[in-house]
């Protein structure tokens, strides 16, 4: 049989372990993916206005062991707010990256990107309100919804292409847009399809600076998209982007453990991975000793 006509798998090896080689993303000078070690991050969860409070809370996190800080930015004034935390951070010493966490305003995003080291967008909400509607399309009305979709996130695009500005593009299972939801479903299929849309996108402008994550709060359901995803961009000839690997809403105590091992250790086990965040309801710090556990596993695994 012709190889070309084999179906891309989305591992190197079913029977031994083999990190997958993925494109290099530079984040505010600590690099992700390819060789790099897999990068350590939480998310802050005290409200972004409150200036002192986020940078005692992510200096807690950096000293913890987090290597990129991620603060949610709802807002423009939270977006703006950014800036004070940077100024902080950076005043005390501490040079760690910092993420900006979007859902819903490109504007905030935008300003967010002059900011901060990366933007977080979630292409289930950044240019689609969710009505819970089932709609059927046309291809020719479908194209044009694409089409309103490049015409609002290409701002965020140059602006990130200007500043040298990396970002992730995070489907979230929970909040797939009513588009997708009519075409796809409520499926692995129309997570991947719901990032892949925007990536098509960046690489449309020569944007690469990309990271992408397909997080849900259901293990099973989070595996199977990742999986899909990298045979996506592989059959499709796209970069293989550094991955985002988390389980949304993992709980607490041990089961947030177990349920965040389930999910984000099968596929480091398949050589996926390049960042991880244990999303715990506890303090943020608390985080970041079980990513790195997990992460220390594949630090030199050979095989």
């Amino acid at each position: 049989m012709d190889s070309s006509n084999k179906s891309k798998s989305y591992c190197n090896s079913l029977v031994a372990y083999s990190r997958r080689t993925t494109r290099v993303v530079n984040i505010g000078g600590v690099p992700m993916g390819g060789t790099n070690p897999i990068r350590i991050q939480s998310m802050t969860t005290v409200d972004t206005m409150d200036t002192e409070g986020s940078i005692e809370q992510s200096v807690r996190m950096i000293e913890a062991g987090c290597e990129y800080v991620r603060i949610t930015a709802p807002s423009i004034k939270e977006a703006q707010n950014l800036a004070e935390i940077k100024k902080g951070l950076r005043s005390m010493g501490y040079a760690t990256p910092l993420v900006a966490d979007i859902h819903f305003t490109p504007n905030a995003a935008e300003l967010a990107a002059g900011i901060v080291e990366k933007v977080r967008v979630n292409p289930g909400n950044y240019a689609d309100k969710k009505r819970f509607e089932t709609i059927e399309y046309t291809d020719e009305a479908y194209k044009a919804e694409l089409e309103r979709i490049k015409k609002k996130f290409t701002p965020l695009v140059n602006i990130c292409k200007e500043n040298g500005t990396a970002m992730r593009i995070g489907t979230n299972h929970g909040s797939l847009s009513d588009r997708i939801m009519s075409r796809y479903g409520d499926t692995p299929l129309g997570m991947v399809e719901s990032a892949l849309e925007f990536v098509r996108i960046c690489e449309s402008m020569g944007y690469y600076d990309i990271v992408l994550s397909m997080k849900a709060s259901n293990p099973q359901v989070m595996v199977q998209a990742y999986r899909l995803l990298v045979q996506k961009l592989d059959e499709e000839g796209l970069q293989p982007y550094p991955l985002h690997l988390g389980v949304t809403e993992a709980g607490d105590g041990e089961d947030g453990r177990i349920k965040s091992a389930v999910g984000i250790g099968t596929l480091l086990e398949d050589g996926l991975g390049d960042t991880i965040r244990v999303s715990l309801t506890e303090e943020p710090e608390a985080e970041v000793p079980v990513a790195k556990m997990l992460a220390d596993r594949y630090a030199n695994r050979k095989g």
